[in-house]
């Protein structure tokens, strides 16, 4: 049975590396090592705070509670890990909407592409705390627009219907 780990700044016992397959290894003190894959306990309010590394069970092998707080390398390979796992477009503009009422398609431009939205109702679209909005098509993937009010005129009239 493995135990999971918490640390502090200066008692890390154990590192992260990728191995030739590109998966994510973590590596303990004394040799021990497993695949594992980060998860962020809160992706949207709090990116870089409270991180699991979990094994291929899903069984926690080791928790950070800040990004910031690890060396260098361990975070660099854990920003490229979480990267890889994450994906979430940011929103440029908005260049067609379908209907102002719900369901609606949305024609958007993101930093990932041109793509089409379904949006399902106005409760799709949440506020959160620091200007940003989190948009949840029909398919389940997430869209951020970081700050309304950067939005292109057009863009901000067409999203205003729902907000």
């Amino acid at each position: 049975m493995t135990v999971t780990q918490t640390f502090t700044a200066n008692t890390l016992d154990w590192s992260v590396q990728f191995d030739t397959f590109g998966r994510l290894i973590l590596v303990r003190r004394g040799g021990e090592h497993c695949e594992v894959t980060p998860v962020r306990a809160f992706p949207v309010q709090a990116p870089d705070e409270g991180i699991a590394l979990v094994d291929v069970f899903g069984h926690e092998q080791a928790w950070i509670d800040r990004l910031d707080q690890l060396p260098e390398s361990t975070r660099q390979a854990l920003d490229t890990a979480l990267a890889s796992r994450d994906f979430m477009p940011v929103i440029q503009s908005i260049s067609a909407i379908t209907s102002v009422n719900t369901p609606s398609e949305w024609t958007v431009h993101t930093d990932r592409g041109t793509c089409v939205l379904r949006l399902r109702s106005e409760q799709d679209i949440r506020r959160l705390p620091d200007k940003r909005l989190l948009i949840s098509d029909a398919d389940g993937l997430s869209f951020m627009i970081s700050d309304p009010a950067e939005l292109d005129r057009a863009s901000r009239r067409m999203l205003d219907h729902f907000l």
